[in-house]
């Protein structure tokens, strides 16, 4: 039914086919088009948002009332404001599609019952947890022991989906750069 999503939960936990089938109760789908947002600032955020198809951002404005961006989510990856998530409280984020995208959502109102009636699924999502935290943990490592150039370049060969599919300037402002100096950075590469 949603191949990417099942496939991602097999990668960490077996499942039954019983198993799948309650999991899939406790998802719905939606749909967002290009530049439509799953989340705005203020809101509360209400799920867990895993990527079937397609490309998000998480980003919020700073003082100088510029996007900055601090999350991607391409095809397999998750995407939410956990803090907001957890404790019901307003966002001070964004999530917006930058294509055309197909979300799977587990609302906060299930997401207990989910773990109740699939106990292995909370295994699976404190792996995914641990997951996402390493990975911000090596990005702010990164930040500061590689020259800016050293990080772009990490980032690109790293990830060439993303320097392929998301626009320069936001890859530019995930990166703390400017979008100039990317401009400069991929040339040089050419």
């Amino acid at each position: 039914m949603y191949p990417n999503f099942v496939k991602n939960i097999l990668r960490f936990i077996d499942l039954t086919d019983g198993e799948i089938e309650i999991i899939h109760q406790y998802v719905r789908s939606v749909n967002l088009k290009k530049k439509e947002y799953l989340l705005q600032a203020g809101q509360v955020c209400r799920g867990l948002y895993f990527v079937e198809k397609g490309c998000l951002r998480m980003f919020f404005i700073n003082d100088k009332s510029a996007e900055q961006i601090t999350q991607f989510a391409l095809d397999g990856w998750w995407i939410a404001d956990y803090f907001s998530f957890m404790d019901n409280k307003s966002s001070e984020y964004y999530i917006q599609a930058i294509e055309k995208s197909e979300i799977l959502a587990i609302d906060f109102s299930v997401f207990e019952q989910l773990l109740a009636e699939v106990p292995k699924m909370e295994r699976y999502f404190r792996i995914i947890m641990q997951r996402a935290v390493a990975a911000s943990q090596v990005r702010i490592k990164l930040m500061f022991e590689m020259s800016k150039e050293q990080f772009y370049q990490h980032f690109a060969t790293s990830f060439p989906e993303f320097v392929q599919r998301v626009p320069q300037y936001m890859v530019a402002s995930y990166l703390g750069l400017t979008p100039e100096y990317v401009s400069e950075l991929r040339k040089k590469k050419l």
